[in-house]
């Protein structure tokens, strides 16, 4: 894990970066907890591993989950755990990232798309160090220090109820609020240098032969408004097309969309729209009211079936793209994902 941590692009002179860093050695040391603000791409995830790992809990577990890709009812298991019997499928007890990054840290990333339930039980474990897990009733005690981040203003939202205000209050100790890297016009050709090189390693070059002094301008003068994982992009595709000539990179390809061909219609939204919404109607589940003479039922095995009878209907309508397929039943990709290899459909 330091091994990791030491091979980070946390690169750069300006003094933007420099701020940055001084501010996360001051606060790091504490076992308090702190929100990591900035646009998509700013590299949140690697300040919260640098305050983990210069903090006094750096041989511990550093835990992390993106609380926008799942469900309320999965986000909270995830994160607290659920005992066997809790829902339907919990076969087993799961423990959640509270419990397995006790004596560590627990980096929250996209934290403005937690609803009030989630909100409410971290609200309690900052408070109180406690939890139960979904569907137990056993109080578990754990110490974690929590990191959080996200790309929204969150006081606005706090302020516009959507947002609980005493949350925000406690997980604002300290805020480290990274600059975007059109802030950050010193760092970006060490940057792309580092990145440069690294491609080149990975395409077994004998060495990388420089920006042209054209290039270095394209570079400087973009506004990058995807940051740094733009730049990342930019630079290893450049590097790659330019692989062959033996010369300095002189053709930078900011939009590798670029193309006299690009389609430049959309499928008409109105028409998907009306596909999915047939789609859904042809699937849609029809009540279900079992025999009373058949009574008693397993209920748990007769949900079970009937929510694999929805899945099936919506995977042939869906053509079998799991894409589609989400798109068909209101899921996210993941969340369906998650269902599909609940019930071993996956490869079905």
């Amino acid at each position: 894990m330091r091994k990791q941590f030491q091979q980070d692009n946390l690169i750069g002179q300006s003094n933007a970066l420099l701020e940055v860093l001084e501010h996360i050695s001051k606060v790091a040391p504490l076992s308090k907890p702190v929100l990591i603000i900035g646009e998509r791409g700013t590299g949140k995830e690697l300040i919260a591993e640098r305050l983990h790992f210069l903090s006094k809990r750096w041989d511990q577990s550093f835990i992390k989950l993106n609380c926008s890709s799942l469900s309320e009812t999965l986000l909270e298991s995830e994160l607290f755990g659920h005992d066997a019997g809790a829902f339907t499928g919990a076969s087993k007890k799961h423990e959640g990232r509270f419990e397995r990054a006790n004596g560590g840290t627990l980096f929250l990333d996209e934290l403005a798309n937690t609803s009030g339930l989630i909100q409410e039980k971290l609200l309690r474990v900052i408070e109180y160090g406690e939890f139960e897990r979904v569907g137990g009733n056993k109080t578990i005690q754990t110490d974690v220090r929590l990191v959080c981040a996200a790309n929204e203003d969150l006081p606005a939202l706090a302020e516009a109820g959507e947002f609980r205000p005493d949350l925000l209050d406690r997980l604002a100790f300290d805020v480290i609020t990274l600059p975007p890297l059109r802030h950050r016009k010193d760092d970006i050709m060490p940057l792309a240098e580092y990145f440069a090189v690294g491609m080149a390693r990975q395409l077994k070059l004998e060495l990388f032969e420089g920006f042209s002094p054209s290039a270095v301008e394209q570079l400087t003068d973009y506004r990058w408004p995807g940051n740094v994982r733009e730049l990342k992009n930019v630079i290893e595709r450049s590097v790659y097309r330019n692989a062959d000539t033996g010369t300095a990179i002189t053709d930078i390809i900011l939009d590798p969309f670029a193309s006299p061909y690009r389609p430049t219609t959309r499928v008409k939204t109105k028409e998907r729209q009306q596909t999915i919404e047939q789609a859904k109607t042809d699937i849609a589940p029809q009540p279900v009211k079992p025999d009373t003479t058949n009574f008693p039922i397993d209920f748990k095995t007769h949900c079970e079936e009937h929510e694999i009878s929805i899945l099936k209907q919506a995977l042939e309508a869906g053509q079998f793209n799991q894409k589609k397929t989400a798109e068909l039943l209101g899921l996210s990709y993941h969340q369906l994902r998650g269902i599909l290899k609940k019930y071993n459909l996956l490869d079905k």
